[in-house]
């Protein structure tokens, strides 16, 4: 069969839903495809699921802290893990709901089946062959194993996979110390799995200050043991699996392979376009347009390998739709750079990297969270902040952050980063006592004193006076 569309849309992920929307805007002439379940990489197995598990993790590990605040008992509080689980399947079946509601509402002009380009405005699905004017690539990605780690079955687990499991296996090894696998190494470690963790990076979530990769290994280390600048091996123990790396050997129940995700663009067609592709079969799509060459053709969200995160996928399905509607394809501006780790304390990025900024042009500064007030009140007073900005103007540039819930001061910096804020102008705002924010005040502060800023009428010229809600 033949079929003849205004606008295919491969992928019904976060990025083809956005992209849908505004398709729909101007268009009922369309289809969507999915491969999957219907539902987003996020909800069902990323983003919500793991958080789910971090925060019954978390709680239990609030246990330890029980003596210094003067609370008894701790010894009677364990967790029932079948039920951990069942509970973070339960938020993950709600969380998709929506997700896989669409394409019931859609009729025929939703299809189940892979899609494969056969050119630049045509498809063919389940042996059916679509005429499109335009097309949207958003097939997502998939969790990287190697080949013969694969070959070991379901005790090599992914992201993809762990949320399923009735229990948890008691020895665990996590090869791949980005994100996911941190968030998860912890999570496990902290409800009681033996864990040792692997990386081939000499770094921890992706730190690039030192001082605070020391911080965040202080911490996990507490938990788990780390190995880090180790190429890994994995292989059958019998009883167990035998993983070797960094000159360590430990033998465990299961594997985590934390490495990566990889686009879904095998046997999707992309040698079809007539455009060049790079070593990993992906063609060069511009980022503020997300057009492949001068194509009808868009490829959005995990696909193009380019900003892997749930909230920039929003944005490239969404800009990816609105120019494949478009009588005249516009370039968009795409948000500041932000990232959040989620274990503890909590990994963010901000804007341009602090070490990535030229020093000759840019001021940075620094806080120790380790004598932090509310941090200390909290039995959490770990992690370091540091902030960059432009030494003629002040503009903050971006931010590097390992610090007890980094996520909310990552948002007030990505808010100012936006908005081209001044230093001076930052600290022009109120900052509430006793708050974690006053750390942030205080490198601020520091960098006031660092940067031009003609016009503060901030406290940073003072002396200082040693008492920290005060500086």
């Amino acid at each position: 069969m033949t079929r003849t569309v205004d606008v295919a849309i491969v992928g019904a992920g976060t990025a083809g839903l956005s992209a849908l929307r505004e398709v729909r805007r101007e268009t009922d002439d369309f289809v969507l495809i999915d491969a999957g379940d219907w539902g987003t990489t996020c909800a069902a197995r990323g983003c919500m699921p793991s958080k789910a598990l971090i925060e019954a993790a978390n709680a239990l590990h609030r246990r330890h802290s029980f003596a210094e605040f003067g609370l008894r008992g701790a010894e009677g509080v364990s967790a029932d893990i079948p039920a951990v689980l069942a509970r973070v399947r339960a938020l993950r079946d709600d969380f998709v709901k929506g997700p896989q509601s669409v394409h019931r509402t859609l009729g025929d002009r939703a299809i189940a089946g892979r899609a494969r380009l056969l050119a630049p405005d045509r498809l063919e699905v389940n042996g059916d062959v679509i005429h499109a004017r335009a097309i949207i690539l958003a097939p997502g990605s998939h969790p990287v194993v190697p080949g013969p780690w694969a070959a070991l079955g379901d005790r090599v687990l992914t992201s993809d996979t762990l949320f399923e499991l009735p229990d948890l296996p008691r020895r665990i090894a996590v090869v791949g110390l980005g994100a996911i696998g941190v968030e998860l190494a912890q999570a496990l470690a902290r409800l009681g799995c033996t864990v040792t963790g692997f990386d081939a990076a000499d770094t921890v979530a992706g730190l690039r200050d030192p001082d605070m990769l020391a911080t965040l290994l202080t911490v996990l280390e507490a938990d788990m043991a780390v190995h880090l600048g180790a190429e890994v091996t994995v292989e059958d123990a019998g009883g167990g699996l035998r993983v070797t790396g960094g000159g360590r050997d430990v033998t465990v129940d299961a594997v985590l392979a934390a490495l990566g995700r990889a686009p879904n663009v095998k046997g999707l067609g992309l040698e079809t376009l007539g455009v060049d592709l790079d070593a990993r079969g992906l063609p060069q799509v511009d980022p503020n347009t997300l057009r492949i060459g001068d194509l009808a053709v868009w490829m959005a969200g995990d696909a193009n390998a380019d900003r892997a995160l749930l909230h920039e996928a929003a944005d490239e399905g969404h800009i990816a739709g609105r120019n494949a509607v478009a009588s005249d394809p516009q370039p968009h501006c795409r948000r500041t750079p932000l990232s959040i780790v989620f274990c503890a304390p909590q990994v963010a990025r901000v804007g341009t990297a602090p070490a990535d900024c030229n020093p000759a042009t840019t001021a940075t500064a620094t806080v120790d969270f380790a004598r932090q007030g509310r941090a200390r009140t909290m039995a959490s007073a770990h992690g370091r902040l540091t902030v960059a900005a432009d030494r003629r103007t002040g503009t903050l540039r971006g931010a590097e952050i390992c610090a007890p819930a980094g996520e909310h001061m990552a948002h007030l910096l990505a808010l100012a980063v936006e908005q081209g804020l001044s230093v001076a102008a930052i600290l022009a705002m109120p900052f509430y006592h006793p708050v974690l924010e006053e750390g942030l005040r205080s490198a601020l502060r520091d960098l006031a004193r660092e940067v031009g800023d003609a016009g503060s009428s901030d406290l940073s010229p003072c002396p200082p006076l040693g008492i920290a809600a005060l500086e």
